[in-house]
């Protein structure tokens, strides 16, 4: 009899401890599903085909020009995410560019374009959106 208990106590332990080892045994994540493979579409819209590279900096722009086209993009997308008045010459960055002296003009240039790109590349984009709404 004295064997028995001293059975049925780890036997009891292992019973009630088993179900907690296997749920969380389940709930560890394994590796990450695949990401799924999707096929390019046959027929592209023409709106994409003549946007598609609109925020590309110039292969002609110096480094001052490309800098500022980028800083000039950004701008334009702050401005139309927060609904501000459109205005390149309006920003401290073309105000006071962070290129060396000599490099201002080119910097303020490459904003100037960035600017008005991005800002037709958006406005563009919210027209076709109304005209895809309307019956």
């Amino acid at each position: 009899m004295k064997n028995i208990k001293w059975f049925s106590i780890p036997a009891l332990a292992l019973f009630i401890a088993a179900p907690v080892a296997t749920k969380a045994a389940a709930q560890e994540p394994g590796p990450p599903p695949p990401a799924p493979q999707y096929s390019a579409p046959q027929y592209q819209d023409q709106y994409q085909d003549r946007d598609r590279d609109w925020d590309r900096t110039p292969d002609t722009y110096r480094d001052p020009q490309r800098q500022g086209f980028r800083e000039g993009v950004e701008a334009a997308r702050r401005d139309y995410m927060d609904r501000r008045h459109a205005d390149a010459d309006d920003h401290q960055v073309y105000k006071h560019p962070p290129v060396d002296e000599h490099d201002r003009g080119e910097f303020r240039e490459g904003f100037k374009v960035g600017y008005r790109r991005a800002m037709d590349h958006m406005k563009h984009a919210r027209d076709r959106d109304r005209d895809y709404d309307r019956p």
